[in-house]
């Protein structure tokens, strides 16, 4: 405690307080003029250790001070506390559909997810209402066309008008079929300013690209709507691929560059002549498709024009020629074989087969030369094959008929038809019209009796398979040479020049593992 020494200083002074160890601090007395009672009494209370440990000396006197000190202090502060009472209010109503978008408008949310209620944010007092909203001078934009779209429809929806836009169609009709216009071109469009707003805006200027190698213009000069025609530069050079043929021919092909589409036609050329199963791993492949190269980058790839596959000393080659209407593979001496079956000439099912029968009319049985297909009157009855058609009329029991005269000897019968649509000396493809199905002559109901004869001996239609060879020769055959020639003549090289080639020497799956 600290004591005075009788020079108006404290002195310090050590005693055992309530707890141990305590050190108790006691000021000097400044209330010595009060009055001896009253100093006393301050004197203790200085002295007094208010902050009890009530884990020492419990059961004494000062532990007993203490916690009624404790308990005091406690009391007091639950008589200080507020009274805590719950707040009442009136419940809001629900909101509706509209108002809970318009606050999900007003949150943090929306724009996290991108703004997906499409409301904009409630103006401040700081937005200003405009008496009239200003335009843009000129507005550029794009337009696709669709599949089964209209070009005038497109510039309609663009924002020209109805007239303008019949006139721009009629002036692009002029420099390219609208129908020969591929679905998906791309037309980019120049709106320029108009006088009143409810009317459409008036086209500056139109590009697209019309075709591989011409692209269009249309623009407004002084008034006047011009079309002008851009070609564009194509370079139309082949496209070569040479390779192995490795451990498949058609992975070898694709690792070579090779369209799938492409790979296709040449597997069906190649399978005329060999057997795809024989064709060995060290054979070479040689593949010449259609290419064009346009200057402004652009590339399309055309169809398969050269299958060849070497091996060893035996070589296959065979061109895609155009003879008349048909296009068919022929080998590089200029014959063209075709292999295949007759088509069903009726859409129906087979209700009579080939041989003796017992006939339904006459009464007796004797030899059915065709087969009989059960159809609805008046279902279309088409070509099995190419061929010219001989006879097309009535043929006694056969009612209205027509054989057509194919390839090799091979001829087909159609009877029993309602009508006929074949003309005698017409030449039909296979698939095409011919007539339609009745029950002309002996017929006891609607079908198609379908025969089928070789030198003019009646065989089994069901069985038919058959072979078309063709050799071409005179001016067709001079043209196919030097067809053949020119695609072989494409340089096999490893650089982008004129004549672009690919080589796949590798096998792919050698390939895969050097990868």
């Amino acid at each position: 405690m600290y004591r005075n020494d009788g020079h108006g200083f404290a002195t310090e002074s050590y005693a055992a307080g309530a707890g141990r160890g305590a050190l108790v601090l006691v000021r000097a007395n400044r209330f010595q003029q009060i009055g001896a009672p009253i100093a006393d009494a301050v004197d203790r209370l200085a002295g007094a250790d208010l902050v009890v440990d009530l884990g020492a000396r419990i059961g004494s006197r000062e532990w007993f001070r203490g916690l009624f000190t404790c308990l005091s202090l406690c009391t007091a502060a639950g008589m200080l506390a507020p009274d805590l009472k719950p707040v009442s209010f009136s419940a809001e109503p629900p909101l509706n559909r509209a108002q809970a978008e318009q606050v999900r408008a007003l949150a943090i949310a929306p724009l996290s997810l991108g703004g997906d209620t499409g409301h904009r944010m409630a103006p401040t007092s700081y937005a200003e209402p405009l008496t009239d909203t200003p335009e843009r001078p000129r507005i550029e934009l794009s337009a696709t066309l669709g599949q089964g779209d209209g070009f005038a429809r497109v510039l309609e929806r663009a924002g020209v008008s109805r007239d303008e836009a019949g006139k721009i169609a009629s002036m692009v009709d002029g420099a390219v079929p609208l129908g020969d216009l591929n679905a998906g071109t791309r037309m980019d469009l120049v709106l320029g300013r108009r006088a009143v707003k409810s009317d459409p805006r008036p086209l500056e200027s139109l590009d697209f690209r019309a075709r591989f190698d011409l692209k269009l213009a249309v623009s407004r000069v002084d008034g006047q709507l011009l079309l002008k025609r851009i070609p564009i530069a194509v370079d139309h050079t082949p496209l070569r691929v040479q390779g192995r043929v490795g451990s498949s021919l058609y992975r070898s092909a694709r690792a070579a560059g090779l369209p799938g589409d492409a790979i296709e036609a040449f597997i069906k050329a190649i399978s005329q002549k060999l057997s795809m199963r024989g064709i060995g791993s060290d054979a070479r492949f040689d593949a010449i498709i259609e290419h064009a190269r346009a200057e402004t980058g652009e590339v399309k790839i055309g169809s398969l024009l050269f299958a060849g596959v070497t091996e060893g000393k035996k070589k296959v080659q065979m061109l895609k020629w155009t003879n008349g209407s048909r296009s068919q593979w022929y080998e590089a001496n200029g014959v063209g074989e075709t292999k295949g079956v007759m088509r069903q000439p009726v859409l129906g099912h087979l209700t009579s087969s080939f041989g003796m029968r017992f006939h339904p009319i006459l009464g007796f049985s004797r030899m059915h030369q065709g087969v009989d297909f059960g159809a609805p009157m008046g279902a279309p009855i088409v070509a099995a094959s190419d061929g010219v058609v001989g006879f097309a009329g009535r043929h006694g029991g056969h009612g209205n008929y027509v054989r057509l005269n194919h390839s090799g000897g091979i001829s087909t019968g159609y009877a029993h038809m309602s009508r006929i649509i074949a003309r005698p000396g017409q030449r039909v493809r296979q698939g095409e019209l011919i007539g339609y199905v009745g029950s002309t002559g002996l017929s006891t109901g609607p079908h198609l009796h379908y025969e089928m004869y070789r030198n003019g001996k009646a065989i089994n239609p069901t069985s038919m398979k058959f072979t078309t060879v063709q050799q071409l020769a005179g001016r067709d055959l001079a043209n196919f040479k030097a067809k053949l020639n020119n695609l072989l003549s494409v340089r096999v090289s490893n650089g982008g020049g004129a004549s672009t080639v690919k080589r796949a020497d590798a096998d792919p799956k050698a390939a895969r593992k050097a990868g």
